[in-house]
């Protein structure tokens, strides 16, 4: 069997065509010896295998001899990554670890409390290679291990090589914490065994934002929450929009009469105007807008009525932000839509979350609105000093519903950019949506159920996962993860 790196267009398959299919059976490690998300504290690997299975897995100096494997896109320099799992090797206590993009491969080996490069190579030469990958950091190899000086680099390697010199407490030991997407694979009497450990609040909350309509916010929020989901995270999506657009894209909205509206009394509404009813879990429900599913706190039409009340109940504007604390434990991100305008609701949001997205079609309607972002978030930092929480983090204006024509993208598209950074001071992420008739259909998706159409959305992947709409969003979703350090 042969690995091709041009199978590997962003990480999420570096992750799938390269660890799981090829590195880890050719290396001799059996699905129930690996696995995937796994978090300590604040630290997530992306793959931790094991030589021997030994429950509960307590990593300290007598540890099973253990591999982690972490996988970044094609895109990425791996320079850039070497010292991050240094650090995760020294302070967990693992030996080796294996950093890819898929074109490159190197191992690297922890001695003590330094760590150095023992092995590096092209993808496309790791099917000829993988007998002394396999000799270094393989099943059989590593359960047989004596400690001795790696001979695999030539000494160009070796003038490459880097080392690390982080502390670790001699006593310290850590207890695996395995994300859902694994610990299903285990079965319940192992589970059981596995010791969870307590971790600080790491849950990352984005808000998605513009004061102008029509930019492709909700098309963004329920297809990035789709392709995080792919990628194994726990996701939630809080519509905060009366509209509800989020709610019906999700396909939440499943009623063809209002008196069959189930979510009338259990939204987004009821968690923030009580403070100890209506909790996160209550409300949340299960979206079949992709599989696997996200979670969400649906939105309603009647959220407009109820503004005025909720403005004269100031703790409300926390609400939201203090019940999500309260399961920190439950999602690794949490994506909120936010209504296109500067009331309440938006302003809830921006002071719940930690980053925000700022979708724009760049038009010039779009580009103005931008003049009342920059004054709103402002204002919305001063309130979160009083809270005693940092300043909101801008991961970027995104482009959205970009126009596929190539006249545009090559000499109209730069230029507004361009605008952006210059004349509005936001910063442009590097991905880029476009307005593609796939992501349309997607979302309109309908079903008949006897005589009536109900409407049945579906997300990019689950809709057209070879489209290049749904590798835009795969895109997308690497670029969130990096900036938030998932």
């Amino acid at each position: 069997m042969n690995f091709q790196p041009s199978l590997c267009r962003n990480e999420s398959e570096v992750e799938s065509k390269l660890i799981v299919q090829y590195l880890l059976p050719q290396l001799g490690y059996p699905p129930n010896t690996w696995h995937q998300e796994v978090a300590f504290g604040s630290i997530r690997l992306d793959f931790l295998a094991f030589a021997t299975q030994v429950l509960p897995f307590v990593l300290d100096a007598n540890s099973p001899l253990s591999v982690v494997f972490e996988a970044k896109s094609p895109r990425e320099n791996l320079d850039s990554h070497v010292r991050k799992l240094q650090r995760y090797l020294t302070q967990l206590q693992v030996r080796y670890g294996l950093l890819t993009n898929g074109k490159e491969i190197r191992i690297y080996h922890r001695k003590g409390k330094r760590t150095e490069l023992i092995f590096q190579c092209l993808g496309d030469e790791v099917s000829d290679r993988i007998d002394e990958i396999r000799q270094l950091v393989g099943r059989d190899s590593l359960k047989h291990y004596i400690p001795q000086k790696a001979k695999f680099l030539s000494s160009s390697d070796r003038e490459r090589s880097q080392t690390s010199r982080l502390s670790l407490p001699e006593d310290e030991s850590i207890t695996i914490k395995l994300s859902n997407s694994r610990q299903d694979t285990l079965d319940s009497s192992e589970a059981k065994q596995i010791n969870q450990v307590s971790r600080k609040y790491f849950v990352k909350i984005i808000a998605v934002y513009h004061n102008k309509g029509g930019v492709g916010k909700t098309t963004t929020v329920v297809n990035l929450a789709a392709a995080l989901r792919k990628q194994g995270k726990r996701v939630l999506v809080v519509d905060l929009d009366s509209q509800a657009n989020t709610t019906f894209a999700a396909g939440l909205v499943k009623f063809d009469d209002e008196q069959f509206d189930d979510i009338k009394d259990s939204n987004i509404y009821h968690v923030i105007d009580s403070r100890s009813k209506y909790s996160i879990p209550e409300v949340a429900r299960t979206s079949q807008f992709c599989d696997p599913e996200f979670d969400i706190i649906p939105a309603h039409i009647s959220l407009m009525e109820y503004e005025r009340k909720l403005i004269e109940i100031e703790p409300a504007k926390k609400r939201l932000y203090d019940k999500l604390k309260q399961i920190d434990d439950r999602y690794d991100i949490v994506i909120i839509d936010t209504p296109p305008s500067l009331n309440l609701y938006a302003r809830i949001a921006l002071i719940t979350a930690d980053y925000l997205i700022i979708p724009s079609d760049l038009k010039p309607f779009a580009n103005e609105g931008l003049k009342n972002v920059k004054n709103f978030i402002e204002d919305i930092d001063e309130f979160r000093e009083m809270l005693g929480k940092s300043s909101l983090n801008i991961l970027g204006v995104l482009p959205s519903k970009v126009s596929t024509n190539k006249k545009f993208r090559d000499y109209t598209l730069p230029n507004r950019e361009k605008v952006i950074r210059e004349r509005y001071g936001f910063e442009l992420m590097t991905s880029r949506i476009f307005e593609r008739e796939d992501l349309a259909k997607s979302v309109d998706n309908m079903m008949t159920v006897g005589d009536l159409d109900i409407p049945d959305p579906k997300s990019i992947f689950d809709y057209k996962p070879d489209s290049q709409a749904a590798e835009e969003f795969e895109i997308l979703a690497n670029e969130v993860t990096s900036k938030v350090g998932l």
